[in-house]
């Protein structure tokens, strides 16, 4: 199945940091930019964090700038975000969506649960 395939996700107290990996199954990032969405219950899919296919450009949500970094590797298919000083509000399902840089489409991975409690 063409997927990205996200992992990393759990329970984490507040302050504390996870590693999320977004890998490739059944096809190759190489033309891909990478986006990490987030939903928390009752509330609407926020961008938290993109970056383009070579790496060179990144961005993030203000709610999320200097605790979050994107990075990726190409080689290894895989796209990461590392998580820090982590927030009871971080709390939400984490999806890696893989948008063609042609604008051929776009490819979302089932995503992974971050629980940010005490």
């Amino acid at each position: 199945q063409v997927q990205p395939v996200e992992s990393g996700g759990g329970l984490v107290q507040p302050g504390g940091s996870l590693r999320l990996s977004c890998v490739a199954s059944g096809f190759s990032f190489m033309s891909y930019n990478i986006q990490w969405h987030r939903r928390a219950p009752g509330k609407e899919r926020e961008l938290v964090a993109s970056i383009s296919s070579t790496g060179g450009v990144t961005n993030y949500a203000d709610s999320v700038k200097g605790r979050f970094i994107i990075s990726r590797d190409n080689a290894g298919n895989t796209v990461y975000l590392q998580m820090n000083s982590l927030k009871p509000e971080d709390t939400a399902v984490y999806y890696c969506n893989a948008v063609h840089s042609w604008g051929l489409g776009t490819v979302w991975g089932q995503g992974t649960q971050v629980t940010v409690s005490s």
